[in-house]
């Protein structure tokens, strides 16, 4: 018997402890890693909110600020997305998705399209690009050439340290 699989999960800031995947399944899989409450959240507000800084993730959500470190400490941690020193302001940090997040639009502007068909959540007068499917394909095509074509460090450096 093979044994489980494992997700690293950051716990403070230096601490890493890992914890086993429910199952098997790639679903269950795919829900430890990205389930909880607020990292689809913060994924939407990087892929398609284009949000990057700290303080823009807390904008508009009631996410405490611990959670928020947590969540976007372990999407570095699972090379989801990167941080990187904010060349404007060198006590701020960056956060950029890398191919595991672009990979997740698709999944994210479906999930948006769902919640505006089966929620009481109203679509702004002028509409939602997500609630069409043709306009979402439209919308997802460009933001994931948008997102594609910035370097991110890992491009610019091979060598460069996540974290």
């Amino acid at each position: 018997m093979a044994p489980p699989k494992r997700i690293l999960v950051i716990n403070g800031e230096d601490e890493h402890m890992s914890r086993s995947l429910r199952s098997d399944c790639p679903i269950a899989a795919t829900l430890d890693i990205i389930g909880d409450r607020w990292t689809l959240l913060v994924l939407r507000d990087i892929l398609i909110g284009g949000k990057s800084h700290f303080s823009e993730f807390a904008e508009g959500e009631s996410i405490a600020s611990n959670v928020l470190t947590d969540r976007l400490n372990t999407l570095v941690d699972q090379e989801i997305i990167e941080r990187l020193p904010d060349p404007g302001d060198g006590r701020k940090y960056i956060y950029r998705p890398l191919a595991p997040a672009i990979e997740l639009l698709p999944v994210i502007a479906e999930l948006a399209a769902w919640g505006l068909k089966h929620s009481t959540v109203d679509s702004p007068p002028d509409g939602n690009p997500l609630a069409d499917p043709a306009t979402r394909k439209k919308l997802v095509d460009k933001l994931t050439r948008q997102l594609l074509a910035e370097p991110t460090q890992s491009q610019n450096d091979p060598t460069a340290l996540k974290g």
